[in-house]
């Protein structure tokens, strides 16, 4: 499965451990199927006056050996999930989370919810009508060392794409 990664820096070895806290899914590595979105998210470097790359991945597809959760769509689960997430205290039980992101519209939701302005059944009725993005989360970095492999990197540019590492 290929991946990509926004940042503002080449990334050829992800490290969990660099990784920032209190995340939609954890402190982990975050990936996406979709370039597109990849595309979009790092335009936020570039507002910030920062070099913007999608790193592009190949994830092997054997991965039975590890714990994996996938949220199918934003549900009760994904919503208690993401809270705990966000709040950091849940315990790392799985290796990879996948997704829907937390995006701007959908922040906003769960943002409410979470300070109590909202009420869960409100918070789900919204969410249901939202068409999820998706994301996945590397948390165990075994997982980046046995089965993540870096590709190349595109750096991003306004009105251009400039081919880096291809």
């Amino acid at each position: 499965m290929i991946l990509y990664h926004a940042s503002p820096f080449i990334i050829e070895h992800p490290d969990v451990s660099h990784s920032r806290e209190h995340l939609d899914f954890g402190k982990g590595f975050y990936l996406t199927t979709i370039r597109n979105q990849a595309e979009k998210y790092a335009m936020r470097f570039i507002r910030r006056g920062q070099k913007a790359y999608i790193n592009e991945y190949m994830l092997n597809d054997d991965l039975s050996p590890y714990q994996i959760m996938i949220f199918e769509r934003y549900d009760e689960a994904w919503l208690k999930y993401v809270g705990e997430c966000r709040k950091g205290i849940t315990n790392r039980i799985y290796d990879i989370v996948s997704g829907g992101i937390a995006d701007d519209k959908v922040f906003n939701t769960i943002d409410l919810y979470f300070a109590g302005e909202m009420s869960k059944e409100e918070a789900l009725k919204r969410l249901a009508f939202e068409r999820p993005n998706h994301q996945i989360c590397i948390l165990n970095q075994d997982v980046i060392l046995s089965h993540l492999r870096f590709l190349s990197v595109v750096e991003i540019k306004i009105g251009e794409d400039e081919n880096v590492g291809k």
